[in-house]
């Protein structure tokens, strides 16, 4: 009772605030945004888009990260990867982070508005609500395919990036958005077996828990080879070049290799090195999407 009365005493700071907003993930979502931006045109993307328009986009993807913070406060207490969270243990109070991420996803929004278009943000509105309503309130403890159905809000930065330039839909912002889809399951779904026990614990339904370890790995491995496929598709419809195709059949084979070694349980902590993988997977393919396509353009 003393060590929960002394959390709660303790003043947040700017840190705790901070970490509400997850920003390791919003980097990376917003690696992707660019990328959507930069890739949707030859012309050079506008100062104030390119500024404007990550913000609006890294303050509403903030916004949802903060609920999440909130909706998952209990669960994060009996996590040992979250146990440290400003709201489990107390030093950011529930009112405090609902505020903290109203008043994000209005800056958010209102950047948009005013520096990009109303497309753009509708359509992260729409991605906020996903995550932080669908996914964070409801399929996350309703099912364990949560993460499948959940990952269209995930996947969006690139879309939300090119809208934010062009001002409209097109095939080539959804195939970057369906990379994402595809690699999003493979990604937590390793996390989740190395983290088994914890989501047991925690009475979410993670599709280790509710269907083991084994039918998870197989699961894995069919994702990552649809997302090896789904990776050339840029190649396929001409967006992209040699280049990139060379680079998406490298990083892909190696993350089918991965996916092969988790399921085979050849190594240990495969599940770990498979997730951190693919980090570093999703990072370089946007990367050499990028620098096929500049390249393309000196040619």
């Amino acid at each position: 009772m003393a060590s929960l009365t002394q959390a709660h005493g303790n003043q947040a700071g700017w840190r705790d605030y901070l970490e509400l907003t997850k920003p390791k993930v919003v980097v990376l979502m917003l690696i992707t945004s660019l990328g959507g931006m930069f890739l949707a045109t030859r012309a050079g993307v506008p100062w104030t888009v390119l500024l404007f328009g990550n913000l609006g986009i890294g303050c509403c993807a903030g916004a949802a990260a903060a609920v999440n913070h909130v909706v998952d406060r209990r669960i994060d207490a009996v996590m040992t990867r979250t146990h440290k969270r400003p709201l489990a243990e107390g030093r950011v109070t529930p009112l405090a982070a609902l505020t903290f991420a109203l008043l994000l996803a209005l800056l958010g929004q209102g950047l948009l508005l005013v520096f990009t278009n109303p497309l753009t943000a509708w359509l992260t509105l729409a991605s906020l609500l996903g995550y932080a309503v669908i996914y964070t309130g409801f399929l996350k403890r309703a099912t364990p395919q949560n993460i499948v159905i959940g990952g269209l809000a995930g996947a969006a930065p690139p879309l939300l990036g090119w809208v934010a330039v062009t001002g409209h839909l097109s095939a080539e912002p959804l195939l970057l958005m369906l990379i994402i889809f595809a690699w999003t399951p493979p990604h937590f779904w390793a996390l989740a077996i190395h983290r088994k026990e914890e989501y047991a614990k925690a009475d979410i339904p993670m599709l280790p828990v509710t269907h083991g370890e084994h039918y998870t790995k197989v699961h894995i491995l069919l994702y990552t080879g649809a997302l090896l496929a789904v990776s050339l598709l840029p190649f396929v419809i001409h967006m992209s070049g040699l280049l990139y195709l060379a680079c998406a059949l490298v990083l892909g084979l190696r993350f089918l290799q991965w996916a092969w070694v988790l399921y085979r349980g050849t190594r240990p902590h495969a599940a770990i090195k498979t997730f951190k993988y693919s980090i570093y997977y999703l990072l370089l393919l946007f990367i050499a999407l990028l620098v096929d396509h500049y390249l393309l353009l000196n040619l």
